[in-house]
Order: structure tokens, then C-alpha cells, then sequence
């Protein structure tokens, strides 16, 4: 691998990584999410999606400087070798080009739809982005190659499923791409720069994290008893949310964070003897078994050997976090449990390793922390606990979604993004006991657009420290599973069923009692108890406090999908018919496409380590809202229809799911294309 010399590194860093002689590849990157530094350091870039802005910020003068508006919903900011500032607009379907200096847009280029991760080759001549969805399909996604020079698309080559983030390695020649739902990686040569091709579309990384395992003396965490009332069986744990992928600045290594998440059948215990959380069923036991944030929902880091042909992923069995005393692993361990109950550490939405590739910053948006980590250790002196590889976790703002380290590693800062202020992370010595903390008062950019209430429904949406929303032991969040007020693709193995995890956004899903697939709660109210209380571990929510998380979930925007705002094709056209003429609108009726009644759509499961409850079977499941359809898969209560065209061929000769028996493989295509642009 050919690496960028760099000059001799001597300074002391947040963490004290010391000096050295040391090459920096071309591809690294200082920075993450929404936060972004000129090559001098001298100027910082904050994008704050619900304004619509790019902050600029004097470093040396830590005073907001600028302020360049950009397009809807900004998402994430690079900055280019020649200083060419690059945001994506995951609203507008555009990347904004800034040059330095300036305090308006010099472009803006039209790309996929929700593009996200972004990055620049080593050149500087050409600017990646990674499209959610492309505008002619909401089925995959997309990676753009730009030409930075005319500002014009080079070529679109079509990705896996929400794709997300993006590293380039061996200077430029690849790429790995993140996919958020499936928790994975997809890797594609550059090395023909007319002609890109995805080599790999995934790995098996979830098949090597759950693997038991078989060494001499080993017990398996996989093997032990499950918990009273839950199905007999092995844990299993499936990555997701994998929303950022880095660099080590030696370019030896990637680091993807990760949510963790349980795919076995659930049950609530007082006491697990694993780590769960009293009394709560999203406390029914973490990877590796971990006695901090013991929750079915854990924040992960994944690493990737870089130097074979392709990126492979290196993760513990997760039932194998704590190797025997004679193994020393380089790598962190695939679960990061908090070195202490008081501060969990949940949501990880940016990381970045520090210049010296010693230590690794993981952001967590639910726990409002950052998490430093050894980036090729998980033991030493200088770690305050054995059950835990993380040295040290800061407390910073609301929500914070990005992160920037200065090349000389002296600083850091954190972007908060439910508060719209920056913190600074300096080192408060020159020893081994250094400590890291925030650095005077916050730096305000920008101010709420949201409604008072709104505001305050996000910020108990996302928590996982908030008492009234669950507990130390638990340390989940809403955000856990609805993924930004989303879906997470994922199917929970709870007792009454198999249920996947429904989107809340543009559906106006407070005005679509009864709730939950079962339909059981007639109240927002009471429902949102059921959740906080039985699962999450909180305590009961007050009035204000379930007005607050209305006004949130009815403020989420709606997944942008490319079939919507656009005249009908002849294909939607006919699949509009079709949708009356197999009494689709029957159910899915009105403005919020539900009738908010329950049904037996032939979909229960009734055979299987999961099965539906007998009450469920004797009740029905609720309609679901079939707005945003297109951007939901997969589909069904257990997930298990992995497309539209799926679900709408299994038991179509039943009529049990509308009219369907008369339509036609044809007729099939023209419905999938209407129901895409709901």
C-alpha cells in the first residue's frame, strides 16, 4: 500500500500517544459527520441540518466567524485538499460546494436521493457521494463519482440497500461503503476511473460475531439458559446502524460503529445474571454479557483488515469479548461497554482515530458523550477498568453527530446537534494520567427551528440517560430501535411474536390509534408507558412528557423517496387502478393510508421457535400507514416479505391480502410501482 510521507509527529496529544516518526496515509481523515477543519486547522465547518447552514468558525479566535446557507437538511462536510469545502443535503438531493473564503455556495450539483457520506480522493480531483436511494429506484442505493474540477458526474454505480458511509483506501483505489440497516460493508475498485465495480457486497461479519466458540475450557455465553420465558435457543446478535466507516491514519485499519442488536426471542427478568436490566425486557442481555449499559441494544465497534484484497472484518464472538490472559488482541473489542454505570454509552453516530492512530473518539448521540478508546489494544495500565477497553468517556451537549481532531492532536471538537453548540475537548497534562475535558463555555451556531415542544420531544426521543425513559442498566433510547425516528430493518423476537420495527416518519402516527401491530393500545398515553416502562426501564411519563414526544414524532420528515412529487407514469398509472380494483384502499384508505382497524391478512406465524400469541391470532395485527412505503423494507409484521413485489406474490391466489388472485405478474410490477410513490 502506498502511503503520503508525513513529517515527524511530536506533540502532546489529547491522549498523550507521544512522539515518533510517523507516515499518514492520503486517504485519512481528521474529521466525521457534520464537523469538518480547514488543512491549517484554522477554520472549523459545522453543518446544522435543521437550519440549513454551513457555520464557519475561527479556531484560534473560537468565535463564529460565518455562515453560508446551504440546502435542505444538511448532513455531513469534507473539505477538499485545496481548502474546497463539500456538504451533502441529504433534503435536497444535492452536494453545496463552497470555496475557502467565500459566504456563498459556488454550486450546488444534483446527486442521488438522501445522500450522506461523502469524501474526496487524495488528488483532489474527484468528490465521492453515497446516495441512499437513486432517483429511479428506492430500492438501492448509490455511489457518484464528481469531477471536482467541472463540478459534473463522472458516472452513478448502483449500491446495496441505504447505503451510508464511505472510506477510500490504498489512495484512492477503493472504496468502502457502509450499509445502515444490514450492519455491513460493500467494497469497490476505483482503480479504472470510467469503470468503477463493486467486488464485494458484503461480509460475514455477522456470521463470525455470533459464531460459539469451540476452544478447550471455553464457556459460551451462546449456550447458557435463556431467560425465563423466552423460547429455548442460542443468543444471537445482529449488527445494524452502521452509519460512519474510518480510517487509521497508517491506513492498516477501518472502524465501522455499530448498534448491536438481539435477533433471539426476548423476555423480561428481574435479574439475567448477565448484565440485564431489572425488570425490563430490553434488558435481557448484552453481547459478551457486559455488567455496564446491559441492554439489547449496545453500542459496537467493528474493525477491517485493510491490507487483503479486500476489507475482512476482525470481531470478537460476541460471547468472547474477554479472551484467556495468553491472547493479546490489536483490535478494540466489537462491544464498547461504558468503564462506568453513570455514564452508558449508546447511539454512536461519528468516531475518529487522532493522528498518532493510538486512540480512537467515538461519538455517542443518546448518551451525549464521546468514548476514547485504544484503537490496537483493549488492556494496559492506563485503563481504569477490566471490564471495559474505554479509557474515558467526556460529557458533551444535546445530540452530538460530529467530530473534528486538530493534525497536530492537540484538539478536539464535537458538534452537538440538539443544542446547536460546539464543545472543544482539550488534555488537562503531559503524563500518563492525563485526563481529557471540555474546554470552556459551549459555542452556540444556531438556534431551534423546531417547535419548544418538539425540541424537547427530540431530546427525550433520542435519550438513553434520561431517568423517565430508562435506566442505567437498560441505556436504550426510542432512537434504539427507530433509527432517526426511522426503521432499523429489524425484527425483534418479542413474547406475543416476531415485530418489525415500524417508521414513525411523515406518518403522522399519533393520529393512527389504535397502536402497536397488535393494535392493543388505545391511547398514545398508554402505549408509550407499555414501551418505557416494560421495556426500556423508565418510569411513568406525565402528559407533558407524552405531548413533548408527539410533537417529535409528528415532526419527523418523511423519507425521501424518489417515485414521490413526480407526474404518474403509465406503469403508476395502471397500478392506481389496480390499487382500487383489489381493495387496497379498503384498509390503506385515507390521508394517513390506514383505517386503523385490525385484520387477518393470512400473514401470522404460526409454527416456529417465534410464533404469534394466541391473543394475537384471535385479534388480528393493526393496519399499517402506507405512507413511505417505498423506503420500509422489508415488509410484514416478522419482515420476512424482503420486498413489495414479495409481499404482494406470497398468498396472492388467497385474496386474504385485497383482491389479488386475478392479477397478473404484470399487474404485480404496476402495483409495486404505485405503492413506491405513496
Amino acid at each position: 500500500m502506498r502511503r503520503q510521507g508525513w513529517a515527524a509527529f511530536c506533540a502532546v496529544t489529547l491522549v498523550l500517544s507521544g512522539c515518533s516518526e510517523r507516515e499518514v496515509a492520503g486517504t485519512w481523515s481528521n474529521a466525521s459527520g457534520s464537523v469538518a477543519l480547514s488543512r491549517d486547522d484554522k477554520t472549523l465547518y459545522v453543518v446544522d441540518a435543521d437550519n440549513g447552514i454551513l457555520a464557519v468558525v475561527d479556531t484560534e479566535r473560537q468565535e463564529k466567524v460565518g455562515e453560508v446557507r446551504v440546502g435542505p437538511r444538511p448532513e455531513r462536510v469534507t473539505v477538499g485538499p485545496d481548502d474546497t469545502v463539500y456538504v451533502t443535503n441529504r433534503g435536497g438531493r444535492s452536494v453545496s460546494v463552497i470555496r475557502k473564503g467565500d459566504a456563498v455556495e459556488a454550486a450546488r450539483v444534483d446527486v442521488g436521493v438522501e445522500p450522506t457520506g461523502l469524501t474526496v480522493s487524495p488528488d483532489g480531483r474527484t468528490l465521492y457521494v453515497v446516495n441512499s436511494a437513486t432517483r429511479t429506484s428506492s430500492e438501492h442505493g448509490s455511489l457518484t463519482a464528481i469531477d471536482t474540477a467541472s463540478l459534473t458526474a463522472r458516472w452513478e454505480l448502483p449500491l446495496g440497500e441505504e447505503p451510508r458511509g464511505i472510506a477510500l483506501l490504498e489512495d484512492g483505489k477503493k472504496a468502502a461503503v457502509t450499509l445502515f440497516r444490514q450492519g455491513d460493508v460493500m467494497t469497490v475498485d476505483l482503480s479504472d476511473a470510467d469503470r468503477p465495480r463493486v467486488v464485494r457486497e458484503g461480509t460475514d461479519l455477522n456470521a463470525r460475531a455470533n459464531r460459539a466458540s469451540s476452544a478447550p475450557g471455553r464457556i459460551s455465553e451462546l449456550e447458557s439458559p435463556p431467560l425465563p420465558g423466552s423460547p429455548q435457543g442460542p443468543r444471537t446478535f445482529r449488527a445494524r446502524g452502521m452509519v460512519d466507516l474510518l480510517g487509521a491514519p497508517d491506513g492498516r485499519r477501518l472502524f465501522a460503529p455499530v448498534l448491536w442488536s438481539r435477533e433471539d426471542p426476548l423476555a423480561a427478568s428481574p435479574d439475567d445474571g448477565m448484565g440485564g436490566g431489572g425488570d425490563s425486557m430490553y434488558g435481557g442481555g448484552t453481547p459478551c454479557g457486559a455488567g455496564v449499559g446491559g441492554g439489547v441494544v449496545a453500542a459496537g465497534l467493528i474493525t477491517f483488515n485493510t491490507e487483503d484484497d479486500v476489507p475482512a472484518p476482525v470481531v470478537d464472538d460476541l460471547d468472547e469479548c474477554k479472551p484467556p490472559p495468553e491472547e493479546k488482541p490489536d483490535f478494540p473489542t466489537s462491544l464498547i461497554a461504558s468503564p462506568s454505570m453513570e455514564s452508558p454509552l449508546q447511539g454512536p453516530s461519528a468516531a475518529v482515530v487522532d493522528p498518532s492512530g493510538t486512540w480512537l473518539f467515538l461519538v455517542n448521540q443518546e448518551s451525549n458523550n464521546v468514548a476514547i478508546v485504544p484503537a490496537w489494544r483493549r488492556s494496559g495500565t492506563d485503563l481504569p477498568s477490566p471490564s471495559s477497553s474505554v479509557r474515558q468517556v467526556v460529557s458533551v451537549g444535546a445530540g452530538p453527530n460530529g467530530i473534528a481532531v486538530t493534525r497536530d492532536g492537540r484538539k478536539a471538537y464535537v458538534y452537538n446537534a440538539f443544542d446547536h453548540s460546539l464543545s472543544t475537548l482539550v488534555s488537562t497534562g503531559e503524563d500518563r494520567e492525563s485526563i481529557v475535558h471540555e474546554e470552556g463555555q459551549r459555542l452556540v451556531l444556531a438556534g431551534d427551528v423546531l417547535s419548544p415542544m418538539a425540541a424537547a420531544g427530540r431530546r427525550l426521543f433520542f435519550t438513553a440517560t434520561d431517568p423517565k425513559m430508562t435506566s442505567p442498566l437498560v441505556a436504550v433510547s426510542c432512537a434504539s430501535c427507530h433509527l432517526e425516528g426511522r426503521e432499523d430493518g429489524h425484527v425483534w423476537g418479542f413474547p406475543d411474536g416476531p415485530r418489525q420495527t415500524p417508521s414513525l416518519a411523515g406518518r403522522m402516527t399519533t393520529s393512527t390509534a389504535p397502536f402497536h401491530w397488535s393494535g392493543e393500545f388505545s391511547g398514545l398515553g398508554e402505549f408509550m408507558n407499555a414501551t418505557v416502562i416494560d421495556r426500556m426501564g423508565g418510569t411513568q411519563l406525565d402528559t407533558d412528557t407524552v405531548s413533548k414526544l408527539a410533537a417529535f414524532i409528528d415532526s419527523i420528515p418523511a423519507t425521501d423517496n424518489p417515485n414521490q412529487g413526480q407526474p404518474l407514469t403509465e406503469s403508476q398509472t395502471r397500478g392506481a387502478a389496480l390499487y382500487k380494483q383489489a381493495a387496497c384502499d379498503t384498509c390503506h384508505a385515507g390521508a394517513l393510508l390506514t383505517n386503523n382497524t385490525n385484520a387477518d391478512v393470512g400473514t401470522f406465524v404460526r409454527t416456529g421457535v417465534l410464533m404469534d400469541a394466541a391473543q394475537v391470532l384471535k385479534s388480528g395485527l393493526n393496519t399499517p400507514s402506507l405512507l413511505g412505503v417505498g423506503r420500509t423494507a422489508p415488509y410484514l409484521h416478522d419482515g420476512s416479505a424482503p420486498t413489495l413485489r414479495a409481499r404482494l406474490m406470497n398468498g396472492r391466489e388467497t385474496n386474504q391480502h385485497g383482491q389479488t388472485s386475478r392479477l397478473s405478474d404484470a399487474d404485480v410490477d404496476d402495483l409495486v410501482a404505485y405503492l413506491q410513490t405513496l
